[in-house]
């Protein structure tokens, strides 16, 4: 089971990956045009440690915690994981629909 679940959990950071590169793109381009001017992506009880306006220390947190639990199993980081990886996708497509309705 353990390799059915790496395998799912690698496909999906490394979709929410792609898919964040993009949003910080836009982001970056919002930000030019005084669009985006959020402090942070993410309220601090979300359950990240990281606090940034941009996708990537989102998603470099996230791939840390999941090489943390490729080491050790722990069943508390693996949901901790998902939830992570569920609270992206919802961000970066309401994100996406946002930006594809503006546009």
């Amino acid at each position: 089971m353990t390799n059915s679940v790496n395998q799912q959990l690698l496909d999906n950071i490394s979709l929410v990956l792609k898919k964040s590169l993009a949003a910080d793109a836009t982001l970056a381009d919002l930000r030019e045009k005084k669009q985006a001017g959020f402090e942070a992506v993410f309220k601090k009880d979300a359950g990240f440690k990281s606090s940034a306006n941009t996708f990537q220390p989102y998603v470099e947190e996230l791939a840390d915690d999941f090489m943390l639990w490729q080491k050790n199993n722990d069943k508390t980081l693996l949901i901790s994981i998902v939830k992570k990886i569920e609270q992206l996708f919802i961000v970066l497509g309401n994100f996406e629909q946002a930006h594809q309705q503006t546009h």
